[in-house]
């Protein structure tokens, strides 16, 4: 089959070569023998010796340079150029070679008498120009109008199918007619292609046009560019006009009329993006992104047309945290992650796993999630990775030794923890017995046997709390920062939601929207700071390796997000019209929920750090014998199994712990409130 196709490209390639020596026998023969006037005209002997000479020169250039391994119906500007340097450096072959045969002539001829009887003066240089420019622009322009052929002749068209006739009669290549309309998984008809604009008339977007274009089996069909440069607008670019972004009204749009908006600007920053998303949302059109793949931002991925991901329905800009400090921190190092299994837990694990740890030892209580990132993993790492998997729970203080003797881990990364507010509203006696006792027992168990560090993953629910789990997580905090002093390194890390980890509004929104809405929202002026599963991950470790002992750290979340439109922006992400559509509707607050999450940077109350966007609270630490009083008191509220006495018993040993009705009533008053009706009305 290799064979076949070997000889098969090298028939395309011989044909081609034919062609372009019949070209130059053209030009050549105009050339040399009839121009220029009678009175400088060549014998054929000279003729047959300059042409002989040109035919050397040029396609012994081109064949060096590889020309004819090119397919040329795919070729762009390099190959072009390529062309254009072989035939520059066969001119300078070209005028060297008839610059030295008169005088070679001459030396035979005073040899060999016939010799001198032939006259084989030298063609004037202009000559020589002018041959290899005429044939450089012929070979050009035969290799253009293949290119055309072979782009438009797909066309079901009578045009097209005397273009497919001639193609094959001149190439021998057989090309069918593709079909336009996209088709169905039935096989049937659906639709025509869709039309789109084209936000951002540079490199990328036109790259993403002449993709379109030439591809007669695509789904899209660009219609016009949209651009801010002045000097591109009213032009034309692939036959597409170039748009400023005053012109394209939706009335503009409307006349081509456009389906879906491609953002094909992969150097935008998150302000600017969300500036146009909000121009073109209200056009009614589809908004989708044009990725191309670069080195820095997607690791050599493949370019693609894709929907708005969620970090970008935010509008905020990433932010990497890994460091080559971090790494050399965790590197031959054994790592134990409590929760390894949970959406923080297993990004923990594959970034822990990138920095060649010692042994990476994931505890959890649910197999199912501790499975998983096993098998991804090994797939991912095979032999390399020294992994394990402990099922066990935090609140078996026993289990918890027997793992720790067997890996004397270094490190220890606690995530494990209920989490989900109203399921822990109603849960109180569970919630403190994991979330404050199940941190007591792995922090004492790793001072025990001689941990290293020890960071807690906190949340933001945690700075004035006003539900369980928020309190339940302030307790803990409470409780690593009193072990100060001892031979572990003890540190906590607090921060947001979390994008898409389980139980976030994200996934619930999706599930919603497929199912035909309604999109339900406990209130419409909630609002919260979001992060990444990564970031969050990312900042864990690097807060983590820069730990001394008993910080607690905060991350710069950014700005505050208004749910309700980030309800709207994913239903129209997802084609449809919110309110119309699908409708968007209050059910009332939660249980322990408030309208905000008070800001973590409050940088008259934090200290800095090497990193910009970790900061660490002034909070002073209490001693262990206060924290030993308020555990009695939270454990003697257990013992009951009273929800009630627990949460009585939270209120009184975490004093920041209010109700959801103190904090709520004054949200009008809020900072966050504020900044977010700013944003909202700036918008």
């Amino acid at each position: 089959m290799m064979e076949k196709q070997t000889k098969h490209g090298r028939r395309h390639s011989t044909l081609l070569m034919l062609y372009d020596l019949i070209l130059l026998l053209c030009v050549d023969l105009v050339l040399l023998g009839a121009y220029p006037s009678s009175s400088s005209r060549l014998s054929l002997v000279e003729l047959a010796v300059q042409t002989v000479i040109s035919v050397v020169a040029i396609f012994g250039c081109r064949s060096l340079g590889g020309i004819y391994r090119q397919i040329w119906r795919y070729c762009g500007t390099t190959q072009y150029i390529r062309l254009i340097l072989t035939d520059l450096a066969a001119g300078v072959v070209f005028l060297a070679v008839t610059r030295v045969i008169p005088p070679l002539h001459r030396a035979l001829g005073a040899v060999f008498p016939q010799v001198a009887a032939v006259d084989l003066d030298q063609i004037a240089a202009l000559r020589v120009l002018s041959i290899v420019a005429m044939n450089l622009l012929a070979s050009i322009a035969m290799r253009l109008v293949y290119q055309y052929m072979y782009e438009f002749n797909s066309l079901k068209s009578p045009a097209g199918k005397m273009l497919r006739y001639l193609t094959r009669a001149v190439t021998g290549i057989k090309i069918d007619p593709v079909q336009h309309k996209m088709m169905g998984a039935d096989g049937q008809k659906v639709g025509r292609r869709i039309n789109i604009a084209i936000v951002g008339a540079g490199r990328v977007g036109v790259m993403l046009a002449d993709e379109l274009l030439r591809n007669p089996a695509a789904a899209y069909q660009p219609c016009c560019f949209i651009d801010i440069d002045s000097e591109k607008i009213g032009r034309y670019i692939n036959g597409l006009r170039v748009f400023g972004e005053g012109e394209a009204t939706p009335e503009v749009l409307a006349s081509f009329p456009i389906q879906e908006i491609v953002f094909a600007m992969p150097d935008v920053d998150n302000d600017r993006k969300q500036e146009l998303y909000r121009q073109y949302k209200a056009t009614g059109c589809k908004i989708k992104v044009y990725d191309y793949a670069t080195p820095q931002k997607m690791g050599g991925g493949k370019r693609m047309l894709r929907e708005f991901d969620i970090t970008e329905l935010l509008f905020r800009q990433q932010v990497e945290f890994i460091d080559e400090r971090t790494k050399a921190y965790y590197r031959g190092k054994t790592v134990l992650i409590s929760g390894g299994g949970g959406s923080i837990g297993s990004e923990l694990c594959r970034q822990i796993a990138k920095m060649e740890p010692k042994r990476l030892v994931i505890l959890d209580v649910y197999e199912n999630g501790a499975y998983d990132i096993q098998q991804e993993l090994r797939i991912r790492y095979g032999a390399k990775l020294d992994l394990v998997v402990e099922i066990a729970t935090v609140c078996d203080r026993e289990g918890l030794e027997h793992i720790f003797a067997e890996h004397r881990p270094d490190v220890v990364l606690h995530a494990a923890a209920h989490k989900h507010v109203p399921l822990m509203e109603r849960n109180c006696v569970e919630a403190v017995k994991n979330n404050v006792f199940g941190t007591l027992n792995i922090v004492e168990v790793s001072e025990k046997f001689g941990v290293g560090k020890f960071t807690m993953i906190s949340t933001d629910k945690a700075v004035n709390p006003t539900n369980i789990m928020g309190a339940t997580k302030r307790m803990c905090e409470m409780i690593v920062q009193s072990r100060n002093g001892s031979g572990t390194n003890f540190s906590a890390t607090r921060f947001g939601n979390v994008l898409g980890s389980n139980g976030s509004v994200i996934p619930l929104f999706k599930r919603q929207i497929m199912n035909g809405g309604p999109v339900t929202l406990t209130d419409k002026r909630i609002i919260r700071y979001f992060m990444t599963i990564p970031e969050a991950s990312q900042l864990v470790l690097q807060s983590g390796a820069m730990a001394k002992n008993g910080e607690l750290y905060v991350l710069d979340m950014g700005k505050p997000v208004k749910i309700l439109e980030l309800a709207e922006n994913m239903i129209r992400l997802s084609g449809f019209e919110p309110y119309r559509d699908i409708d968007i509707i209050e059910t009332g607050l939660r249980p322990g929920e408030k309208l905000y999450e008070e800001l973590l940077i409050k940088t008259e109350e934090l200290d800095k750090t090497s990193n910009s966007m970790i900061f660490v609270e002034r909070d002073k630490p209490l001693g262990r014998e206060v924290i030993a009083e308020k555990l009695a008191c939270l454990a003697a509220a257990v013992d009951t199994g009273d929800d009630g006495a627990v949460r009585a018993a939270l209120h009184e040993v975490v004093p920041t712990f209010r109700t959801p009705e103190e904090i709520n009533a004054e949200a009008s008053k809020a900072a966050e409130m504020k900044e977010t009706r700013s944003a909202a009305a700036a918008g």
